[in-house]
């Protein structure tokens, strides 16, 4: 089960990175996307989704 959550958490991880990369963000604050935490990758991506549409 634990490698089923891990396994969950990359793909999630791959996919807000693979939106960002999209976005034209390649690095927050001189750190390589692929090292941020699910969760600040989630709030970057959500701050980008919101400048986007307002």
């Amino acid at each position: 089960m634990n490698n089923q959550l891990r396994e969950a958490i990359e793909a999630k991880k791959q996919y807000y990175i693979e939106k960002l990369l999209d976005a034209g963000i390649y690095k927050v604050s001189n750190r390589q996307l692929y090292r941020l935490t699910l969760s600040e990758l989630e709030r970057i991506f959500q701050i980008t989704a919101r400048q986007s549409h307002g």
